[in-house]
């Protein structure tokens, strides 16, 4: 399973790469159970500040295995115990990328469906080569992308996801840029330099900053206005009490770089 995930770990950013291209890198459960894993002991290395998601071949991540769905139909209960571990088992990944303390980029180079789809949406950044496609095509085999719409509707306006989930049409780079499921896109030689580029930029502010404001950002996220300003006044409060931030403001004012603690 090691040689289907790939890890690598250089100046405090673990790449993490889907290297499974002759299955068009699909999330069966084991792969799903193996990422997951490594994202959750990502979150407590504190060798690691950023993680990036990315893949090998012309396919980021086609989905679920239908292969081995279609199997698990000849069980005893008609495939109903693996698709609820299936389901939920794609679901708790993608929340402990919604919940890890550290940023997790996804690096898209080629083609992003379904739950490949939703991982995309997942992950806090997303970049790809400017011929990347993405689509929730479940629709068009029966099977409506019910589970990717919570990561996809999060992060594009609703019209937008209603047609991607209910067309299955294919969404180009520069389309998917311009309705907010990824943040840029690059030329394919480009693609790897760029994220590495803006990886390291995040990777040298505070760690401790970065947890406090993505874990707020997400718990805001869901709340209502006059209780989301209660929230994160709360929480800025108690970061203006953090090292980090006394000698990020004495830095500033003394014009030199911050020495995060």
């Amino acid at each position: 399973m090691n040689d289907l995930i790939n890890k690598e770990l250089k100046e405090n950013i673990l790449k993490i790469t889907l290297n499974n291209p002759s299955a068009q890198n699909t999330l069966s459960l084991d792969i799903i159970n193996n990422l997951k894993k490594i994202i959750l002991n990502a979150d407590s290395n504190n060798d690691i500040n950023v993680i990036i998601i990315a893949s090998t071949g012309k396919i980021f991540s086609a989905g679920h295995n239908l292969k081995e769905i279609n199997t698990h139909r000849k069980d005893n209960d008609q495939g109903l115990n693996f698709f609820t571990t299936l389901i939920n088992s794609c679901s708790d990944l993608m929340l402990s990328i919604i919940h890890n303390s550290k940023p997790v980029i996804a690096e898209v180079n080629g083609v992003a469906t379904a739950a490949g789809c939703q991982l995309v949406a997942s992950c806090d950044l997303a970049y790809s080569s400017d011929s990347s496609i993405f689509a929730t095509p479940g629709v068009n085999i029966g099977l409506f992308c019910s589970t990717p719409m919570v990561a996809l509707s999060r992060v594009v306006k609703n019209k937008h996801a209603m047609e991607m989930l209910l067309t299955g049409d294919f969404v180009h780079a520069d389309k998917a840029k311009s309705i907010g499921l990824i943040n840029n896109c690059f030329k394919e030689k480009d693609l790897n330099n760029e994220v590495n580029l803006m990886a390291n930029k995040i990777s040298n502010k505070s760690t401790l900053t970065l947890k406090i404001g993505k874990k707020a950002f997400y718990n805001q996220s869901e709340m209502k206005i006059t209780e989301a300003y209660k929230y994160a006044s709360e929480v800025m409060i108690k970061n203006m009490m953090q090292s980090d931030s006394e000698e990020g403001i004495k830095a500033f004012i003394e014009k030199r770089k911050p020495n995060w603690n």
